[in-house]
Protein backbone atom coordinates (compact mmCIF):
# COMPACT_ATOMS: atom_id res chain seq x y z
CA UNK A 1 0.00 0.00 0.00
CA UNK A 2 1.42 3.64 -1.01
CA UNK A 3 0.74 6.55 1.08
CA UNK A 4 -0.91 8.08 -1.65
CA UNK A 5 -3.32 5.42 -1.00
CA UNK A 6 -4.14 6.45 3.07
CA UNK A 7 -7.45 8.33 4.16
CA UNK A 8 -5.08 10.30 6.44
CA UNK A 9 -2.94 11.60 3.43
CA UNK A 10 -5.54 12.61 1.09
CA UNK A 11 -7.26 14.71 3.48
CA UNK A 12 -4.00 16.50 4.21
CA UNK A 13 -3.63 16.89 0.97
CA UNK A 14 -6.93 18.07 0.83
CA UNK A 15 -6.43 20.26 3.58
CA UNK A 16 -3.50 22.17 1.71
CA UNK A 17 -5.07 22.74 -1.23
CA UNK A 18 -8.46 24.45 0.49
CA UNK A 19 -5.50 26.61 2.61
CA UNK A 20 -3.96 27.35 -0.87
CA UNK A 21 -7.33 28.58 -2.33
CA UNK A 22 -8.32 30.66 1.13
CA UNK A 23 -4.81 32.45 1.35
CA UNK A 24 -5.10 33.71 -2.85
CA UNK A 25 -7.65 35.77 -0.94
CA UNK A 26 -5.21 37.60 1.38
CA UNK A 27 -3.98 41.55 0.96
CA UNK A 28 -1.10 41.22 -1.20
CA UNK A 29 1.34 42.72 1.67
CA UNK A 30 0.71 39.22 3.29
CA UNK A 31 2.15 37.16 0.80
CA UNK A 32 5.47 37.06 3.12
CA UNK A 33 4.06 36.90 6.22
CA UNK A 34 0.95 34.56 7.16
CA UNK A 35 0.07 34.02 3.78
CA UNK A 36 3.39 32.03 3.66
CA UNK A 37 3.25 30.28 6.95
CA UNK A 38 -0.25 29.20 6.17
CA UNK A 39 0.54 27.54 3.26
CA UNK A 40 4.05 25.88 4.75
CA UNK A 41 2.13 24.84 7.92
CA UNK A 42 -0.39 22.77 5.47
CA UNK A 43 1.68 21.14 2.96
CA UNK A 44 3.82 20.18 6.35
CA UNK A 45 1.28 17.97 7.38
CA UNK A 46 0.64 15.76 3.89
CA UNK A 47 4.43 15.94 4.12
CA UNK A 48 5.15 14.24 7.51
CA UNK A 49 2.40 11.82 7.33
CA UNK A 50 4.46 10.74 3.30
CA UNK A 51 7.48 10.76 5.15
CA UNK A 52 6.67 8.94 8.05
CA UNK A 53 4.86 6.40 6.11
CA UNK A 54 7.92 5.50 4.06
CA UNK A 55 10.06 4.99 7.25
CA UNK A 56 12.03 1.67 8.39
CA UNK A 57 9.81 1.31 11.94
CA UNK A 58 6.38 1.82 13.08
CA UNK A 59 7.45 3.96 15.87
CA UNK A 60 9.37 6.23 12.91
CA UNK A 61 6.22 6.98 11.40
CA UNK A 62 4.68 7.66 14.78
CA UNK A 63 7.17 10.37 15.08
CA UNK A 64 6.46 11.61 12.05
CA UNK A 65 2.62 11.91 12.33
CA UNK A 66 3.53 14.08 15.33
CA UNK A 67 5.49 16.38 13.29
CA UNK A 68 2.48 16.27 11.25
CA UNK A 69 0.45 17.07 14.59
CA UNK A 70 2.55 20.13 15.28
CA UNK A 71 2.27 21.37 11.98
CA UNK A 72 -1.28 21.51 12.28
CA UNK A 73 -1.76 23.00 15.42
CA UNK A 74 0.88 25.65 13.92
CA UNK A 75 -1.72 25.95 10.78
CA UNK A 76 -4.74 26.71 13.29
CA UNK A 77 -2.85 29.03 15.58
CA UNK A 78 -2.06 30.90 12.06
CA UNK A 79 -5.87 30.66 10.79
CA UNK A 80 -6.94 32.02 14.02
CA UNK A 81 -4.92 34.91 13.77
CA UNK A 82 -6.32 35.41 10.11
CA UNK A 83 -9.66 35.76 11.04
CA UNK A 84 -9.15 37.78 14.41
CA UNK A 85 -7.03 40.28 12.38
CA UNK A 86 -9.71 39.91 9.47
CA UNK A 87 -7.41 39.28 6.02
CA UNK A 88 -10.05 37.54 4.55
CA UNK A 89 -14.23 37.17 5.16
CA UNK A 90 -14.94 34.48 8.20
CA UNK A 91 -17.14 32.59 5.68
CA UNK A 92 -13.67 31.98 4.08
CA UNK A 93 -11.79 30.90 7.16
CA UNK A 94 -14.13 28.90 9.52
CA UNK A 95 -14.69 26.32 7.25
CA UNK A 96 -10.83 25.97 7.27
CA UNK A 97 -10.61 25.93 11.03
CA UNK A 98 -13.10 23.38 11.41
CA UNK A 99 -11.32 21.11 8.46
CA UNK A 100 -8.05 21.58 10.75
CA UNK A 101 -10.67 20.22 13.28
CA UNK A 102 -11.04 16.67 11.88
CA UNK A 103 -7.90 16.55 10.57
CA UNK A 104 -6.77 16.53 14.52
CA UNK A 105 -9.36 13.84 15.00
CA UNK A 106 -8.17 11.85 12.38
CA UNK A 107 -4.36 12.29 13.36
CA UNK A 108 -5.03 11.84 17.03
CA UNK A 109 -7.20 8.34 15.85
CA UNK A 110 -4.60 7.35 14.13
CA UNK A 111 -1.64 8.11 16.15
CA UNK A 112 -4.17 6.17 19.23
CA UNK A 113 -4.72 3.21 17.23
CA UNK A 114 -0.85 3.14 16.51
CA UNK A 115 0.17 3.29 20.06
CA UNK A 116 -2.46 0.47 20.98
Amino acid sequence: MSYKEQFIWKRAVQLAVNCYKATRLFPPAELYSLTSQIRCSSVSVASNIAEGYGRRSKQEYIQFLHVALGSLRELDTQLIIAKEVDLVQQDVLTPLLSEVEEMQSILVATLNKLKA
